[in-house]
């Protein structure tokens, strides 16, 4: 018994906690999202922008990218640390150095009470697709997108969002939603 549960303990998968919850819409769809080189967007239903990758080592790739085409820079080696180790982040990047210094290391995990949170993605200030070029970038064809949205999210706001992808001809993404049954 004690080695079963070992073996489970060895081989189990973590999966990171989400801070941005939102209700996905039902789907009758069965493929299956991976679980690695996966970046993932979530839209909560007030339309703000947040992003995750899964993994620290993923993160910390993805932030020397933004730093070699300058889009972030200037950061502290205890910010960059801050930055790898979030479940997920989400703010224009005029803010990101406050957001990962010290003093705000409390507040990180909190983004939806954070006025100024999720990342622009308009057509006047789109950073959305500088930070998922970067991720592209840093981790190559091999990284999939996935968009997570609420329900309730307005149709506006995902077009912005896969917009912006498609203005950097990421055509291929995902669509998270919850498996509908056969009764549904």
């Amino acid at each position: 018994m004690v080695l079963l549960l070992t073996f489970f303990m060895l081989t189990a998968t973590f999966v990171k906690e989400e801070p941005i919850q939102v209700q996905t819409p039902g789907s009758v769809s069965e493929i299956k999202i991976p679980e690695k080189n996966l970046l993932t967007i979530f839209v909560n239903p007030q339309g703000q922008v947040y992003m995750n990758l899964d993994s620290e080592p993923n993160m910390r790739a993805l932030l020397d990218q933004m730093e070699s085409t300058n889009a972030l820079s200037g950061l502290s080696p205890e910010q960059k640390s801050a930055f790898a180790n979030c479940p997920t982040f989400g703010h224009p990047l005029n803010l990101m150095k406050s957001w990962l210094s010290p003093e705000n290391s409390g507040k990180r995990n909190d983004l939806l009470h954070q006025p100024n949170a999720g990342i622009p993605c308009d057509s006047t200030n789109d950073e959305l697709k500088i930070w998922v070029q970067a991720a592209r970038d840093a981790l190559g064809d091999e990284m999939r997108i996935a968009i997570k949205a609420d329900a309730t999210t307005t149709y506006a706001v995902i077009k912005k969002v896969m917009d912006s992808l498609r203005s950097i001809h990421e055509n291929r993404y995902n669509l998270i939603t919850n498996l509908k049954g056969a009764d549904d």
